[in-house]
Order: structure tokens, then C-alpha cells, then sequence
């Protein structure tokens, strides 16, 4: 299982938007468009990082390179 970080951009801590958590699961997410589907140029899709909140499950999506991480406790 992936371990639990805290996130944060710059000096501002995130937190779920949904039930205000700050320990999240971190996978990078890919976003995918109908044509580079279409055309088999899967490959070219720009991705983002995903934050899944470990209480309730709300997946944040990010594209800004500035994120930092900080492993949670526990």
C-alpha cells in the first residue's frame, strides 16, 4: 500500500475539500483526450499528480510542478 504524505504548495498546506484531511495517497494520473485515444498517441497524454484523501477518498488532481511532500506520521 502507498505510504501517507502530507502536500503542500509553497507555504500553503493542502487539505480535502470534502472532509478537510491532511494525509493523502499520491499516484500520478494520467489525462487522457478523446484524440490522442483515437489515434493510438495514448503515450503524449499529459498527466498530473493525483491526491486521494485517506478518510474519504475525493481524488485532487494537480498539475502544478511545485507540489512538496512530507511523509505522514503513523
Amino acid at each position: 500500500m502507498a505510504k501517507s504524505v502530507h502536500a503542500a504548495i509553497g507555504e500553503h498546506p493542502i487539505h480535502c475539500l470534502m472532509c478537510d484531511n491532511d494525509t493523502f495517497r499520491k499516484r500520478e494520473v494520467k489525462l487522457n483526450s478523446t484524440g490522442t485515444e483515437l489515434f493510438d498517441l495514448a503515450w503524449a497524454n499529459e498527466s498530473a499528480t493525483g491526491l486521494i484523501c485517506q478518510s474519504c477518498g475525493y481524488v485532487h488532481l494537480f498539475v502544478n510542478r511545485d507540489l512538496r511532500f512530507n511523509r505522514a506520521r503513523g
